[in-house]
């Protein structure tokens, strides 16, 4: 038995942010000190290396939870299925949510409760839970459906990957412009022929642990009790670089393919040339020097990174659009994978 989506969706926030937005940014370097850098050349430098030029915000009305419930009845309406027919809903997310203006975060209830409630699930049964496992956690909830439904604890599963980034950013720090908010969501169910054949989970914590945390603002002065999101943008390019080909290949290993076999990879959408470098080098394990053409969509030059929802909204793009040339077609065989926070790494070979 295997585990397959029968309806996807995402929802894309309303408020577009380019990088000149940025133009009147003061940033500061983490030492406090004023970046050393004109913006024009900093901005031009930014969407050099991260290929970053637009990204997405929600509203100052929206929550992440709002979004999660958004892209949510997009899936179900695609699956064509009752919502009281779920048994099983999983949110992934970093900061819960956040009211605009406030920086505090909201938990209580959980996302996943909040999402059951939107939706009028009724079901006593239905059983909504919220993980953090940073940006891979939307492949993470897709892989604990796998096992709930593979386990019988669970016939109907629905998992959202649910952000809102912009609440959490620090104005003065460069690296916060890569982050931005999104929701892409998946129902799943059993299947005998179509699914999820493989996969890789890794944590490392001893060193990389704080490689991504919370901490106060770059610019001297300001609160110290205030948080923001924060990384170490080169020790993650290099824990990326190091272990995500390895990942990818224990899940390829897992399903019985090669690189060869794959028709297409999404990719967390962090950094355009961190994708292609991590994906280079994966077909380097198998001695192919370069990637195959079409092999690889991204959205992360319009959307940003927007964490735990640029998997499912780039997958659900793919999938109901010729998306920038790449169309999918019955019998194809995906590679999904994703790292962050903890630092986590996971992937998962879908038979489509």
């Amino acid at each position: 038995m295997h585990v397959r989506f029968i309806g996807t969706g995402h929802v894309l926030p309303s408020v577009k942010v380019t990088n000149q937005d940025f133009k009147n940014h003061t940033f500061y370097d983490d030492k406090g000190e004023l970046y050393p850098m004109d913006m024009d050349t900093l901005l031009n430098k930014f969407e050099e290396i991260t290929g970053i030029r637009e990204r997405r915000y929600a509203s100052d009305d929206e929550r992440a939870s709002d979004l999660a419930a958004g892209a949510a009845k997009v899936a179900i309406e695609e699956a064509g299925i009752e919502v009281e027919s779920i048994d099983l809903i999983i949110v992934a997310h970093n900061f819960g949510d956040m009211d605009y203006g406030t920086g505090r975060t909201d938990i209580l209830p959980s996302l996943a409760s909040r999402v059951k409630h939107i939706l009028g699930i009724k079901n006593p049964a239905c059983i909504p839970f919220d993980i953090l496992f940073g940006c891979p956690g939307w492949i993470q909830g897709v892989l604990l459906a796998e096992m709930y439904i593979q386990a019988g604890r669970a016939k109907r599963a629905l998992v959202v990957g649910c952000e809102a980034l912009s609440r959490a950013l620090d104005s003065h720090d460069r690296n916060g412009m890569i982050f931005a908010d999104g929701a892409g969501a998946c129902v799943m169910e059993a299947s005998d022929d179509h699914g999820i054949i493989g996969q890789a989970v890794m944590n490392k914590a001893e060193e990389e642990a704080y490689y991504l945390y919370a901490g106060h603002s770059q610019k001297p002065g300001e609160d110290e009790n205030e948080r923001f999101i924060k990384m170490n943008g080169r020790k993650i390019y290099e824990f990326a670089l190091r272990e995500v080909p390895a990942a990818m290949k224990v899940a390829c290993d897992n399903a019985g393919v090669e690189a060869n076999d794959l028709d297409m990879i999404f990719m967390h959408q962090a950094n355009a040339k961190l994708d292609h470098a991590v994906v280079q080098r994966f077909y380097r394990l198998y001695g192919i020097k370069e990637i195959p053409e079409d092999v690889l969509p991204m959205s992360v030059n319009w959307l940003g990174n927007s964490s735990v929802a640029t998997v499912p909204t780039l997958f659900d793009l793919v999938r109901k659009t010729e998306y920038d040339g790449h169309k999918l077609k019955p019998g194809d065989t995906l590679l999904f994978a994703s790292v962050g926070a903890g630092m986590n790494v996971n992937a998962f070979v879908y038979r489509y």
